[in-house]
Parts: C-alpha cells; sequence; structure tokens
C-alpha cells in the first residue's frame, strides 16, 4: 500500500492513458468500419486497424503536440518568468543549479554529476532534451503515417500519390499539426495566468491557499 500511495499520481494518470487509448482505438476501428461501408470497401479487422496509416497518424498527431507542449513549457520556464504565477521559478530568487560540482557532492546527488563536465552539462538539460526528442519521433510517426493515408486516398480518386518528403509541403500535414500545438499553447499560457488568482488546495501546481497573489513559484 505504501508504494501504491508514493506512485498514485502516475498510476492513476497511465489508467486514464490506457482507457483513453483504448476508447481512441476502438471507436476509431467503428468508425473505420463504417467509411468502408459506404465505400463499398473491406472493412478492416481490429488487428489490421491497430496497424492502420489512420489510426497511427491520429495517435501520434496527438503525441506529438503534448510532447511538443512539455518540452518548450520546461525549456521556457528555465529562461522566462512570469511574476506572480505559481508555475514560474521567482526572478528575485538566486539561480537554484549554482556550481553544480559542488553540488556533486552533497548526500543523494544523483551520480551522474560526478562524472564530469561534460555529463554534468547533458543531465542538467535531460529532461528537456528528451522530450523534444520524443516530440520529434511522435512528430515524424505523424508525418508518415498520414503521408500513407493521403496516399491511399489519391490511389483511390485516381490521382497521383505523393511521396513521404513531397507531403512534408503539404497544407494538410500542417493543419493537423497547428490544430493541435494551438490548443496546446493556449491551455499551458491560461495555466500560468490563472495560476496567479486562483488556487487548488493542496496542489503543487497551485500557490498555497493563502498566498499573494504576487508570489510567484509555488
Amino acid at each position: 500500500m505504501q508504494r501504491i500511495r508514493d506512485n498514485g499520481l502516475t498510476i492513476i494518470l497511465l489508467l486514464l492513458f490506457a482507457v483513453s487509448v483504448t476508447g481512441q482505438w476502438l471507436t476509431g476501428w467503428r468508425v473505420s468500419i463504417a467509411d468502408a461501408a459506404r465505400h463499398g470497401e473491406t472493412a478492416l479487422s481490429l488487428a489490421a486497424y491497430t496497424l492502420s496509416p489512420e489510426f497511427l497518424s491520429a495517435l501520434f498527431e496527438n503525441w506529438e503536440s503534448e510532447f511538443l507542449q512539455m518540452s518548450a513549457y520546461v525549456v521556457l520556464t528555465a529562461i522566462l518568468v512570469q511574476r506572480g504565477s505559481a508555475e514560474s521559478k521567482d526572478p528575485d530568487d538566486p539561480p537554484r543549479d549554482a556550481d553544480l560540482a559542488a553540488q556533486a557532492t552533497k548526500p543523494g546527488a544523483p551520480a551522474i554529476l560526478r562524472k564530469g563536465p561534460l555529463a554534468r552539462a547533458i543531465y542538467a538539460r535531460s529532461l528537456g532534451i528528451i522530450l523534444a526528442l520524443l516530440f520529434l519521433l511522435s512528430f515524424v510517426m505523424h508525418w508518415t503515417q498520414s503521408a500513407k493515408v493521403a496516399a491511399q486516398e489519391a490511389v483511390a480518386h485516381g490521382e497521383v500519390a505523393p511521396g513521404v518528403i513531397a507531403y512534408l509541403g503539404d497544407p494538410q500535414l500542417w493543419f493537423e499539426s497547428f490544430q493541435n500545438w494551438q490548443s496546446e499553447f493556449l491551455s499551458t499560457a491560461v495555466l500560468v495566468v490563472l495560476s496567479i488568482f486562483l488556487r487548488q488546495r493542496e496542489s503543487p501546481e497551485s500557490k498555497p491557499v493563502a498566498a499573494p497573489h504576487a508570489q510567484t513559484g509555488a
């Protein structure tokens, strides 16, 4: 029970993810069956739909925007501030991560900090780097799978199928991306601003309920 309590946030979020992705998978398959029936085509089996460009394109299209949001947020909050926001560092506080070589000797400090300047420099930016790489991987999957969908539709209409590289300049790809990116950046900006004036009791994403509006950081 102690382990469940200590990892409850991750457990519940992963369960919600599993429920949501299963819902997308099953309902997307039903939509695919309905589309096939309208066009007089053979419907895909559930297994075939799982590996289909339609499903993978939609899946990675969403993941792409989430990883972009998180990587941008992690990096931008290291550079920029918003006075009064729980989501910002306090511009009046001293640097938290100055002299990492000295901090590496503290009890419990990650061992990689004692591996030299290069290891410290990479590890000190590892969260942003990995999130950015996950964004790039998701974008490539979205792009290539969406290109396959476009090629299938072109063939079905007797048109010339665009190549994967050519599809990188197709407005459809960027329409799919920008429609998700804008919502992620808007929701993040709204959270940053609302956390100045509003509170959520006991949440680390909020300032203490009685904290003044000008207090910066949770």
